[in-house]
């Protein structure tokens, strides 16, 4: 099946790039949700689905619009107002979705072969959408503390990588180009937008003006699309160098840096290549808890560490500031 989306000029002027954390919440939880994730996600996936198992968020609201395959409820991509909105500010967007939409776009989940009527949850969104959403959204930051905060300095990296990449792309060599080079399955024809392979037709009298694209880490190998109008089309595209992403990123300046920051904190950066928690650093570094804790606490006010809870534990992230001294190279940041 073949679908295409028709551009004015003043369509391909309105062209957009946004980096969105619910994108990323929607194609990261499905791909959760399959008996086999892609192996460019395996080590990621392998940390992250037991704490979901255990937080119960496997069969809750967004299992309930995010089918393993077709068509997901699109109240949970609201359209980015700028290039790198935050998390809470699409939470508010979808917390402000009207009533009409909810209702409608149960009706859509209806057609994917699964009985909604017979779910307390469908039940609630119908008749009680606002006080629904607000569950919705409360899942979807446990989710995100789970899932994608202790990473998300990595992610971003990614996706940002990928905006300006494209960014200097549209300036060298314009929109058309650009469109044409986003993926296999979609091609740029004399004004035209053409989707290849896809289930959902995406048309422009489907869809407001002007295009929004978002790279996106887990979308792979796929493009998902969104449109709801008034709102322009979103398509949301595999990013450009995923196959790095969970790539170890610890250099070899781990010493040169202990002589600043100390021995155990280079040691405990150096470690959370990976993110882990207080006993875990404890009993991989070979110190006790206690001083792990202190040390973690100093740099986290420093801007070198995240934390973000797990159920009864904290996981220990490093930001991209911490990446950037462990490899001054820049090896951590070549991702385009």
């Amino acid at each position: 099946m073949e679908s295409g989306l028709s551009f004015s000029a003043a369509d391909l002027a309105q062209t957009r790039f946004a980096v969105s954390p619910m994108w990323e919440v929607v194609t990261s939880f499905r791909l959760l949700r399959a008996q086999a994730e892609p192996p460019v996600h395996g080590r990621w996936a392998a940390q992250v689905r037991p704490r979901l198992l255990r937080a119960g968020l496997g069969h809750g609201w967004l299992a309930e619009l995010i089918p393993g395959q077709g068509y997901l409820a699109d109240l949970l991509n609201p359209t980015p107002a700028g290039p790198f909105p935050t998390l809470a500010a699409e939470l508010a967007a979808i917390r402000r979705t009207a009533p009409e939409q909810v209702r409608t776009e149960l009706g859509m989940l209806d057609t994917t072969g699964r009985d909604l009527d017979a779910s307390p949850r469908a039940r609630l969104l119908r008749e009680a959408p606002e006080a629904a959403l607000a569950k919705v959204t409360a899942e979807i930051e446990a989710y995100w503390e789970i899932a994608l905060a202790p990473y998300w300095a990595r992610i971003s990296q990614l996706l940002e990588a990928d905006v300006f990449h494209r960014a200097r792309q549209v300036a060298e060599h314009g929109s058309a180009h650009v469109l044409n080079e986003l993926h296999g399955s979609v091609r740029w024809d004399d004004g035209t937008l053409h989707l290849v392979r896809r289930q959902c037709a995406l048309t422009r009298d489907q869809a407001g003006s002007g295009l929004l694209l978002v790279p996106s880490a887990f979308a792979w190998p796929q493009v998902l699309t969104r449109s709801v109008p008034p709102d322009p089309p979103q398509l949301a595209y595999p990013a450009r160098g995923i196959g790095t992403l969970w790539e170890p990123r610890t250099g070899t300046s781990a010493d040169a840096i202990a002589g600043v920051l100390g021995r155990s904190r280079a040691l405990l950066l150096a470690e959370l290549d990976t993110p882990a928690s207080t006993t875990q650093l404890a009993r991989h570094c070979g110190l006790s808890a206690a001083g792990v804790s202190q040390h973690l606490t100093a740099l986290r006010d420093a801007g070198l560490v995240t934390a973000h809870r797990s159920g009864r534990s904290v996981l220990y992230a490093r930001t991209a500031v911490a990446d950037a001294l462990l490899c001054p190279s820049g090896g951590a940041r070549d991702l385009t």
